[in-house]
């Protein structure tokens, strides 16, 4: 089983030389500390950066350099601001190869919900709803279950959604999946975790195909 950082790490192999990223509030956030050095990478916030690079160590933070989630952050050499018309530009334009976003649900055929959180006052979906829109290649970081235990891979998102039939794959604690015409294909699994596990875990309908492989960090 992975924590958040192994989400991280794993999410990272994902991400090729040359790619425009975003990454979302929470666990996405993290992704940039695990890219290969032998790969050049430009992450982009929302609220108008773009060349991020690693969290800072403690005691180098500036509190004027933030990502999307208020996180103080790093810039690598050449990185620039801009305003949010300008960033929103590059999002609507699809000029971002790769959104990497966290999510509360998502559905079978790739529905995410991950702006309205039960029981929280909220000012509005804010960029999601671009991203998810805009976006071709959406990849979810996420815990499979919820505190309760409930999956929240479901045949059905049962939150006010953030987009329609978007995701392309989910990489949680316990899995590596793919969304499919069938359902959730199982690619990895984590290590010590079972077939089993993951099956138990998974409300929506989980595709299991041969031997399925441990993912490598």
């Amino acid at each position: 089983m992975l924590d958040k950082t192994g989400i991280a790490k794993r999410i990272a192999k994902e991400v090729k030389d040359g790619y425009y990223v975003n990454l979302g509030i929470g666990i996405p956030t993290l992704v940039a500390n695990y890219v290969r050095d032998d790969i050049e990478v430009e992450f982009q916030s929302e609220n108008g950066v773009l060349g991020m690079g690693p969290f800072p160590f403690e005691g180098e933070e500036d509190a004027d350099i933030i990502n999307a989630g208020k996180q103080t952050i790093t810039t690598l050499p050449g990185a620039s601001f801009f305003d949010s018309s300008l960033s929103f530009s590059m999002i609507r334009g699809q000029h971002v190869h790769l959104t990497i976003l966290g999510a509360m649900e998502v559905s079978e055929n790739g529905d995410i919900a991950n702006w309205k959180i039960p029981g929280k006052m909220v000012k509005g979906m804010g960029g999601a709803m671009d991203l998810v829109a805009s976006a071709e290649n959406i990849i979810v970081a996420m815990m499979h279950t919820n505190r309760e235990g409930d999956s929240k891979l479901l045949k059905k998102c049962t939150l006010p959604l953030t987009g329609v039939g978007c995701v392309k794959k989910i990489v949680t604690d316990l899995a590596v999946l793919e969304v499919t015409d069938n359902g959730f294909k199982l690619l990895e699994r984590a290590p010590g975790v079972s077939v089993e596990e993951i099956q138990k875990a998974t409300e929506g309908k989980l595709v299991v195909e041969g031997d399925v492989p441990e993912m490598i960090l």
